[in-house]
């Protein structure tokens, strides 16, 4: 069975860093790409970035967090990184990560397949 847990969570100042984890297990990771959404209350889940597993490990980002998000994976452990820097409030939200078969949309939540349960990030003083 296809899981998703995300780690890494927790209170931040603003301009801080924070380097949330999502560990994968019970399917083909090269089939897949791993994606990392947030959720603020009241406000729709929005991607920030994604990664192919295989291959050239492409990456995508949202526009709102490129330069200061990045996205990595470690094949050994079948994780998959989201490094945040110079984070701001606007960034508290509940942060996931989620799966998707390889091709088609990164950036629409719509197809993403598998969730994990989601990790807190406040940034606050």
């Amino acid at each position: 069975q296809l899981q998703l847990v995300e780690s890494g969570g927790g209170l931040v100042q603003p301009g801080g860093s924070l380097r949330l984890s999502c560990a994968t297990s019970g399917f083909t990771a090269d089939a897949y790409a791993i994606g990392w959404f947030r959720q603020a209350p009241g406000k729709e889940r929005e991607f920030l970035a994604a990664i192919v597993w295989s291959g050239g490990s492409s990456t995508y980002y949202a526009d709102s967090v490129k330069g200061r998000f990045t996205i990595s994976k470690d094949n050994a452990k079948n994780t998959v990184s989201l490094q945040m820097n110079s984070l701001k409030p606007e960034d508290t939200a509940v942060y996931y990560c989620a799966a998707k078969y390889y091709g088609g949309n990164y950036y629409n939540k719509v197809g993403y397949e598998y969730w994990g349960q989601g990790t807190q990030v406040t940034v606050a003083s």
